[in-house]
């Protein structure tokens, strides 16, 4: 018990006090995690602790992360992303490979070994791409779109490349390492025991039950998870909605584990399967603790993993080819970003974003290393190689940040500039809710500067005259170029719940005299945006559901001037409710368990239904 309570407060003092320096210097909590496992690398050497099954256990930080993803993205978003999921992904994964294997070849390697380092080598990190996107707010951006097409892919690849590395074995290695498994058989006698659902069976029905299982996962999240979570919620146990969201995450790896797929791909699935659930908040809100502190330990033991005698040994080597690998790929990823037609900062931000290696490569290194295809200390050079690479990474991050953005940020900031004099309308987003704005506005004479983070969208407005600003709306230095020092209304219709809440506490803080108007996704969001001191909030679906409500009473045979005298009733009661339980919202404090808040809505729901039902029977008597 006490080895165990020494090595959890190691790590989390490690955490603790790094990752909070490096985040206040711009470094980010990756490279914070990263430093802080290379600092405690000489206490657990000393402590002999097995960093790299504290690095196994960890990668489940990178399983949550993917559900908490597939949360976030629905079914038929998946379908429209099809074309970068296959042909981005795909090109990204035999481009890599094909270059890779290349220069293994000409450095003297074995074809099999360098296709196999190939394979290894062109997956990416999962883990710290998702976390920095996510950190950053780019995760929307069409460069972080496309890096997420291409991590999924990866994920996906894992897959067959698990089938194809063993027949790349070389025979001399593979008498080598039966011969070592012959004089430990009689050691490891009855331990080491792998289950599996799938060994023994042919291709064809290992084919069956791995579709039998994605299938289970797929009907389990779409008629058993309501039904189980209803029964979870009705105890008013925290804890068991906390548990019960582990028990689901935790069984499907086991089940995806057992059937030979990744984790990670069977989480998303389910993930994606729960997308429109009304426990979807429930479940990220609970999950993502665990994932945060998963993923922490995992990059502590990536720092701490690195082995630095051997570093010493090779070290022109070993950085010539870290570096070498994060060019080539790099080279790679810009050569189909622009394949691709993505443009600007997004370009980089794809190439040098996913130009390192991944943690699944140390799963795979392993794996050749078992299955006699790369030798034992070419793996062990290729290991110091990835995790160099993935320590590297969060600078490409800051590099991309300090110097490649700003230069476009500047071009778009010039651009709006000369808008400051005539445009007092400032509008961040223009997909479904910030187009039909500017429309609206500019048929009555206001001309608005809008900004937007999709190129795509940018390029098609263009193509109807329409100028649009490419660029981040959440990012101060975008504002002042745009003018919002000078503006009189600023418009936040941009679709991410937590970068409208950011942005709108950042205008009305930062801008007393600016009208700042937002979007709000939901009723809770409305509250959010409420206490951030917002005062002009619209609910996206508020006044379509309202209108919709006078169409029923219309198609119920109401009169339409009652039917409208109706619906305006319930509208202003609904607006009174809401300004009246503010005060009782705790955003720290999920409503289930907000108990003044419940109290509240009790209260004022009891003494308005009445009134409301009275003044709605008068109108239908008046009909």
């Amino acid at each position: 018990m006490t080895d165990f309570l020494l090595l959890a407060f190691v790590f989390l003092v490690a955490g603790v006090f790094s990752v909070p320096i490096a985040t206040r210097l711009g470094l980010g909590s990756v490279l914070g995690y990263l430093v802080a496992g290379i600092l405690i690398s000489p206490v657990l050497g000393l402590l002999q602790v097995d960093v790299l099954s504290i690095q196994h256990f960890a990668e489940f930080g990178v399983v949550m992360m993917l559900f908490l993803v597939g949360l976030e993205l629905e079914p038929k978003l998946l379908w429209q992303m099809r074309a970068k999921l296959l042909g981005l992904g795909g090109a990204q994964v035999a481009g890599s490979t094909l270059i890779v294997m290349l220069v293994a070849f000409a450095l003297g390697q074995p074809w099999t070994v360098s296709l196999a380092i190939g394979l290894v080598l062109s997956l990416s990190s999962t883990a710290i791409v998702l976390q920095t996107l996510n950190e950053k707010g780019l995760m929307k951006s069409d460069g972080g779109q496309s890096s997420f097409s291409v991590l999924l892919f990866q994920d996906i690849a894992v897959i067959p490349m698990l089938a194809l590395i063993p027949l790349l074995a070389l025979p001399e290695l593979v008498e080598v390492q039966h011969a070592v498994t012959e004089s430990h058989g009689t050691e490891d006698a009855g331990h080491g025991m792998t289950l599996s659902l799938v060994a023994g069976l042919n291709g064809w029905q290992t084919t069956l039950v791995t579709l039998a299982a994605v299938a289970l996962v797929i009907a389990a999240g779409n008629y058993l998870t309501r039904p189980l979570f209803r029964f979870i919620a009705g105890s008013q146990l925290r804890e068991l909605f906390t548990a019960t969201a582990l028990l689901m995450v935790i069984g499907i790896a086991l089940l995806m584990s057992l059937v030979g797929l990744s984790p990670a791909l069977g989480t998303f699935l389910a993930g994606m399967v729960l997308a429109n659930s009304e426990y979807r908040h429930e479940l990220e809100s609970d999950i993502d603790p665990f994932k945060g502190l998963l993923l922490g330990l995992f990059f502590m033991s990536v720092g701490a993993g690195i082995n630095f005698a051997l570093l010493a040994d090779n070290l022109a080597v070993i950085v010539a080819l870290t570096l070498g690998l994060i060019a080539a790929k790099a080279a790679v990823l810009y050569v189909l970003a622009i394949v691709f037609k993505l443009r600007g900062a997004d370009r980089w931000l794809f190439a040098l974003g996913l130009a390192q290696a991944g943690e699944f490569g140390f799963v795979l290194l392993s794996f050749t290393v078992a299955n006699s295809v790369i030798p034992a200390a070419v793996a062990d050079q290729l290991l110091l190689v990835v995790a160099l690479s993935m320590l590297l990474t969060p600078a490409l991050f800051i590099f991309y940040d300090r110097v490649v953005a700003p230069k476009f940020v500047e071009t778009a900031g010039r651009e709006a500039d000369t808008f400051d004099e005539e445009n007092r309308i400032i509008i961040a987003g223009h997909g479904r809710v910030g187009g039909l704005l500017r429309r609206m506005l500019s048929s009555a004479g206001y001309m608005s500067t809008v900004i937007d983070f999709n190129s795509k969208r940018i390029d098609m407005m263009g193509r109807f005259g329409l100028k649009t600003y490419y660029g981040d709306a959440t990012r101060p230095d975008l504002l002042h170029a745009a003018g919002v020092a000078n503006a009189k209304l600023f418009i936040v219709a941009i679709d991410d719940r937590d970068q409208i809440t950011e942005l709108t506490k950042y205008l009305i803080k930062t801008y007393p005299d600016l009208h700042v108007q937002a979007r709000a996704l939901d009723r809770d969001h409305v509250y959010d945006l409420y206490l951030a001191g917002c005062r002009d909030i619209v609910r996206e679906t508020y006044d379509s559901t309202i209108r919709m409500g006078r169409s029923a009473f219309e198609a119920l045979g109401i009169k339409t001037p009652n039917a409208r005298a109706m619906a305006d009733a319930f509208d202003r009661m609904d607006r009174k409710a809401m300004i009246e339980v503010a005060s009782s919202y705790n955003p720290d404090i999920p409503l289930s368990e907000n108990d003044a808040y419940i109290k509240k809505v009790n209260e004022v729901m009891g003494s308005w239904r009445d009134e409301l039902e009275r003044e709605m029977e008068e109108i239908r008597r008046a009909d």
